[in-house]
């Protein structure tokens, strides 16, 4: 289950959901499915505590909380790595953001809801001795946009943390969508490129065909005959210089009467 592409998945869930927890768990199992590739959790947390002084929270730092988070996802998908995106992600805004990420570099999105209630978020932030303000939690989950409003926006694993039942299955089975995803966007570029490959060919044989057509009419004129050795070498030039198949007949024709003019100081009709 080697691959060479790397790609993205946004976590998305209540503050104390357990997101941090299955993301370690997460980047155990890619980095034992996928062997050459190098897993980075990336936790805003940690760029907010480097910029905010003291324990307070700092909403006027957000923006840039935000903008120095999507960097560094950037920035270690560009390297190769894949990336997991712990962070509470509740905005579909948010995750659109992530996606945008990823379709910029080509890359496979996949989206993680951990699904843990409320009322257990509340209790897990209470025996953690109430890291986050129980309000703060309250007010998250009334904002929540729970992936109603797009089709893009559908979760590829939904996962209640608060029932750890078969979380090792969910996991392989999710792990094998990846792999099945990756496996068809390979086969895709395959027959993408076999296609530009045979438009290609197509091309090169009808600029072959038609340039060659006007050649030997000029050559049937005795003046012109003279060139010949010219010509031939100045067709060949020409098809090396109009390779890209963006030329329909009458431009190819158009234009390699035109080049020739130029180059021999002729007529031709």
């Amino acid at each position: 289950m080697q691959n060479k592409k790397n790609f993205l998945i946004c976590l998305a869930g209540l503050p104390a959901s357990g997101k941090s927890t299955f993301a370690q768990k997460l980047k155990v199992e890619l980095r034992n499915t996928f062997q050459n590739k190098e897993i980075k959790i990336v936790d805003p947390d940690i760029i907010r505590k480097s910029l905010i002084k003291g324990e307070e929270f700092d909403h006027t730092k957000e923006q840039i909380v935000r903008e120095k988070n999507l960097l560094e996802i950037r920035n270690l998908l560009k390297n190769g790595f894949i990336v997991i995106s712990d962070d509470l992600n509740y905005y579909s805004s948010m995750r659109h953001d992530l996606r945008a990420i990823a379709k910029d570099l080509n890359l496979l999105f996949f989206v993680v809801y951990i699904s843990t209630p409320l009322d257990i978020c509340i209790q897990w932030n209470e025996k953690r001795g109430k890291p986050i303000p129980n309000e703060v939690i309250y007010k998250i989950n009334c904002k929540f946009d729970y992936f109603v409003k797009y089709d893009w926006d559908t979760p590829d694993l939904i996962f209640d943390l608060s029932k750890p039942k078969n979380i090792d299955k969910k996991i392989t089975k999710f792990l094998l969508k990846i792999n099945r995803e990756l496996k068809r966007k390979r086969i895709a570029k395959k027959v993408k490129q076999a296609e530009v490959k045979r438009t290609y060919k197509t091309y090169h044989e009808k600029l072959d065909s038609l340039t060659r057509k006007i050649v030997a009419e000029l050559l049937q004129d005795p003046h012109n005959r003279k060139n010949k050795n010219k010509i031939i070498r100045l067709r060949r030039i020409f098809i090396k210089d109009n390779l890209s198949p963006k030329l329909t007949d009458s431009k190819i024709q158009k234009r390699f009467k035109n080049f020739l003019k130029k180059k021999l100081n002729i007529e031709i009709k």
